[in-house]
């Protein structure tokens, strides 16, 4: 038997998977690769689950659309950064400069990606470290560790013993967006919940979020896109 997949201009690959805990059919369209998943009972006949999928094509071809096509970052490809769109370029200089007239990397072409990836983080660090502690002095707490990961399924986490988590491409984003999830997360410190006096307090240190987190939720899958 064929792959599974969606049929039309272009086909859509569909991955299958049965679950023990599935009580119906559900459908996810990952982030940061576009892969759709259908996670179906562990009885429930394939055909069953593709017909699903049938129904709901519109839906996903309308989500895939709006992610958009990978990029895979290289010379003469423009990539984000602080909400702006910079061309990134060969270089012959012995560091990654990032100028108005765009982002400059040295070294091989094949190792560009890699090499301006390792920059953004060290610049991610940095901007989430300051705005990290600006937050927290303003809260009146304290964290004990900061770390930096491509995660899949979210922007930030902060754990019990206040070891704060973020995804390094939130440098990507808009700076009020970076400093919005720096907020979010540090305010956890004090309310490890979503519940009004949590965000009370998000409010009280960053102010209005509403248009930082509406960025987040209709943008920030793009920012999954850039592959280096």
């Amino acid at each position: 038997m064929s792959d599974p997949h969606l049929p039309g201009d272009p086909p859509i690959p569909l991955i299958l998977r049965r679950s023990a805990q599935a009580r119906r059919i559900s459908l996810r369209i990952s982030q940061l690769d576009g892969r759709v998943t259908l996670t179906m009972p562990k009885r429930l006949a394939e055909r069953e689950a593709l017909d699903f999928a049938r129904s709901k094509e519109g839906w996903i071809r309308q989500h895939l659309e709006a992610r958009g096509d990978d990029v895979v970052v290289g010379d003469g490809v423009e990539i984000p950064l602080g909400g702006k769109m910079y061309c990134v370029q060969a270089s012959k200089s012995k560091r990654v400069q990032i100028t108005p007239e765009g982002i400059f990397v040295p070294g091989p072409s094949e190792r560009m990606g890699k090499r301006l990836a390792a920059h953004l983080k060290e610049i991610a660090r940095d901007r989430l470290a300051g705005a990290s502690d600006d937050y927290a002095a303003l809260l009146g707490r304290k964290y004990t560790r900061l770390s930096l990961r491509d995660t899949r399924s979210r922007w930030g986490s902060c754990t019990s013993d206040g070891s704060l988590m973020y995804s390094w491409r939130l440098v990507m984003a808009p700076p009020e967006v970076l400093d919005y999830v720096a907020a979010h997360e540090v305010a956890h410190l004090a309310e490890m919940n979503h519940s009004a006096a949590f965000w009370d307090g998000v409010t009280r240190i960053y102010g209005d979020y509403a248009q930082a987190r509406g960025w987040l939720r209709k943008h920030g899958s793009t920012l999954h896109r850039y592959k280096f």
